[in-house]
């Protein structure tokens, strides 16, 4: 049996006619930037997110760098982020001339430690982004107590977890503002690159409106009142994006279905499965274990034709171009151990109830040779 870390045709192939209507709808208009489109999604994820507001831009690291920028990063700034992330968290504020400052993650969620945060912030820390790995959102309520009493921004990088919830509220309505990404294999995702940025904070939504334009108001185009980026959404993606969002709760809920099968299967094994913090209600961007000998068993399962990845082989304080800093192997011993034994499964919407206990046999097969 093969079954593909993700099959995002078979996602496709039950949206066809929907998804090409409003593509010749949009073709027809020729109305391809930002406009009536785009207003529509932003409308519906707002919503969606349980937000003020929803902001459309080019990609999730350009949420990142427009929400940075919005909250007044830049030289001389130093930013908190996880070391066991994708690139962009760091390198958002990297490229906006902050120094970035990295901590650790909790051994049990991968996501940022709080406890690890507290010895970061020192005076210059202007930011810190906890991101919310693998669909589960970070401990916001000790990030946001840290960051409060001290002035700091917080935004999530909910690149991952659209729809997660923590006690009950949303992702991306927990910080100053939640940066989302759209990427094609994102729980929620499109046909190419493209994110959003969420906020309850109307003058902070008005300032990322304006910067994703070069700083120009959409009346006075030529009239620049902030040095921005161009970071605006294409219609076409918020189009296609806006089809799917009607079904992102399903799709949500046979995740957690299929990450429940795994969950049993694994109990009293040598694979560790996720472990989700009570508040937290996962939607399982990634099904991510611990296993020992994690490239032989992942070895194993491609041999029985079953994909799996490593999400992340190096943690980011121990990349080459972030050398400069000065990070040292064993700084950050819990990022560095993660790196060593996770492997994400398949777990996407589509997957049977066959396909995923094939996929869990397998593992445990591979788990148990010696």
């Amino acid at each position: 049996m093969q079954v593909k870390l993700l099959d995002l045709t078979a996602q496709y192939l039950t949206l066809r006619k929907e998804i090409r209507k409003v593509i010749d709808e949009i073709c027809d208009a020729q109305a391809f930037v930002l406009g009536p489109t785009v207003e529509r999604f932003e409308k519906n994820l707002a919503a969606y997110c349980q937000t003020k507001h929803a902001i459309g831009v080019s990609s999730g690291t350009d949420a990142l760098v427009c929400s940075l920028m919005a909250v007044g990063v830049g030289s001389g700034d130093e930013v908190v982020v996880p070391a066991f992330t994708f690139f962009a968290t760091a390198s958002s504020a990297s490229r906006l001339g902050a120094k970035v400052v990295f901590a650790d993650i909790d051994p049990a969620t991968f996501n940022i430690d709080p406890r690890d945060v507290a010895r970061k912030i020192a005076p210059r820390t202007k930011a810190i982004i906890p991101v919310h790995l693998f669909g589960q959102v970070a401990a916001m309520e000790a990030i946001n107590d840290l960051a409060d009493s001290r002035g700091i921004a917080v935004i999530e990088d909910a690149a991952q977890a659209i729809g997660a919830r923590r006690n009950g509220r949303m992702a991306c309505s927990l910080g100053a503002c939640g940066c989302l990404s759209f990427y094609p294999t994102k729980n929620l995702g499109g046909f190419g690159d493209g994110g959003a940025i969420c906020t309850n904070d109307d003058a902070l939504a008005e300032k990322c409106r304006l910067l994703r334009v070069h700083g120009a108001p959409a009346a006075n185009p030529y009239q620049h009142k902030l040095l921005g980026g161009m970071f605006r959404l294409d219609a076409l993606q918020a189009g296609v994006l806006d089809v799917k969002l009607k079904y992102l709760q399903e799709w949500h809920e046979a995740r957690r279905r299929h990450a429940a099968m795994y969950d049993q299967m694994f109990v009293g094994t040598g694979v560790q499965a996720p472990s989700i913090d009570p508040a937290n209600w996962s939607v399982y961007n990634q099904y991510v274990i611990r296993v020992r000998e994690r490239d032989r068993v992942k070895m194993r399962l491609a041999e029985a034709g079953i994909g799996s990845a490593v999400y992340y082989p190096m943690p980011l304080h121990l990349q080459e171009c972030y050398r400069p800093l000065g990070y040292r192997e064993g700084d950050l011993p819990q990022s560095e151990r993660a790196c060593r034994e996770v492997l994400a499964l398949p777990v996407y919407p589509e997957l049977t109830e066959q396909q995923v206990r094939f996929v869990g046999e397998e593992v445990l097969k591979a788990a148990r040779e010696k």
